[in-house]
């Protein structure tokens, strides 16, 4: 279960797929208040302080610096498209940081213990990775990151960490969790039940709330469905400022019913198409931002569920092309794709452009929201308007062929199981690292 891919969903605004969770804070073995001795008519002594923010840690004798913060603050700005954020959300937004290199200390801490060692060239592999995705080689991409505040160490360190808490998890957790059969055929005997119904892929923030601090939460949910309508990643602000344990998984709520959703929420889902992100929602204790990923219907076929031989005609843009070259470069791109008359004639016209082909055959609903509906209508042997970016190049696809579902798919026994038991090890990864926090000793100056 590697996070690698929340490193790239952190710094590219096109986040990575997201993993399907249990939307809880405490295990199935815990309450979250009965397991105190609290009593009902609590009396406060001594003087209030307030819950000053302190820039520094050490963990268990490591040390962590507002530069590693500052430095962490910086990816989420990449990968945010530099945006400003207002002042109060960037303090909260620090401490969302500051808590989390307390996390990643403690898990490569942990690792260390268990005699788990990471390879640095691995570290330097994905690292080079992650530079192609901004199509750049390693030492431009290092230089980048400096520029805008950032360090090629804080996100090495950051993929450490990750590679440090998957190895360790799969040894003491993965290993040891297993799925029965009879979990299994529950689940099963459930969608068969739920036959035809409606059923969501759900990404939510949630921000807890009270009746004091209800008009603040909502102010604050509101900025953040600005960031996002200016093109932020949910994923990334799930990730930093979400408070359900989903947070961790970009705020993936896997796939839900409307029976296993708040009302609010529910009627709200009801209404998304794929793509879209609604908010704040009340529900209880709080406020939630929701994005549809994906939307279906339990064991039923679907026009999307068809699988598309297609041919992919694409036009990179030189590094430097002006919006305005782009812009002509474009239009001779259109006007060239338009006369493709079936998948045979799209390499010559492609070699005329001096255009890339690629062939592949696709699951519909595994094409972004807008293609789909394109390709819905699309008859064989078309090809689908151009898309893509300045920065990018043009696209174009030529459908060559479409494999229509004859009926609704049986249940997957095997993603069943996948999907149970990666419920389970998220549920003990997460038992795992809070008790590694109540063990630590840190100190804060």
């Amino acid at each position: 279960m590697t996070r690698f891919s929340t490193m790239i969903g952190l710094l590219a605004v096109a986040a990575a797929g997201m993993t399907p969770v249990l939307a809880q804070t405490v295990s199935d073995d815990e309450t979250p208040t009965t397991s105190l001795n609290i009593p009902g008519n609590v009396q406060l002594y001594g003087d209030a302080k307030p819950n000053v923010y302190r820039p520094s840690a050490t963990v268990n004798g490591e040390i962590i610096t507002s530069t590693d913060i500052e430095q962490r603050l910086a990816l989420i700005r990449i990968a945010n498209s530099d945006m400003v954020l207002p002042p109060e959300e960037e303090q909260r937004l620090r401490q969302q940081i500051f808590s989390n290199l307390i996390d990643e200390k403690l898990q490569i801490q942990e690792a260390r213990a268990a005699d788990i060692t990471i390879d640095e060239a691995m570290i330097d592999q994905q690292f080079a990775q992650l530079a192609a995705r901004f199509r750049q080689a390693p030492d431009q991409f290092a230089e980048y990151l400096k520029s805008k505040g950032s360090s090629a160490s804080a996100v090495k360190q950051q993929i450490r960490g990750e590679f440090a808490w998957d190895r360790l998890l799969a040894r003491n957790v993965q290993s040891t969790t297993n799925v029965s059969t009879e979990e299994v055929e529950a689940v099963v005997k459930r969608l068969n039940e739920a036959k035809g119904q409606d059923e969501f892929h759900l990404g939510e923030i949630y921000l807890s709330a009270t009746p004091e601090n209800a008009a603040a939460v909502a102010d604050n949910a509101r900025k953040i469905m600005e960031a996002l309508r200016s093109g932020g990643s949910f994923a990334a602000y799930a990730r930093q400022f979400s408070e359900a344990s989903t947070a961790v998984v970009g705020g993936d709520l896997g796939w839900v019913r409307p029976g296993q959703l708040p009302p609010s929420m529910a009627q709200a889902a009801a209404q998304m198409e794929p793509g879209q992100f609604v908010g704040p929602i009340e529900v209880p204790g709080g406020m939630s931002i929701l994005l549809m990923v994906d939307r279906r219907q339990v064991l039923t076929a679907d026009p999307r569920d068809a699988v598309l031989s297609l041919k992919q005609i694409s036009l990179n843009f030189a590094p430097g092309t002006t919006p305005a070259q782009a812009s002509e470069l474009a239009g001779k791109f259109t006007e060239a794709t338009k006369t493709i008359a079936g998948c045979g004639a799209a390499d010559a016209v492609a070699q005329s452009l001096g255009a890339s082909v690629v062939a592949r055959d696709i699951l519909m609903r595994q094409l972004p929201a807008p293609l789909q509906a394109t390709m819905m209508d699309l008859q064989v042997g078309q090809t689908s308007q151009p898309f893509g970016a300045v920065d990018e190049g043009i696209s174009v696809l030529v459908l060559c062929g479409r494999d229509m579902p004859q009926s609704a798919s049986a249940p997957d026994l095997q993603q069943i199981e996948q999907r149970l038991l990666d419920e389970k090890v998220n549920k003990r990864a997460q038992r795992y690292l809070r008790d590694l926090r109540r063990d630590a000793v840190i100190e804060y100056s």
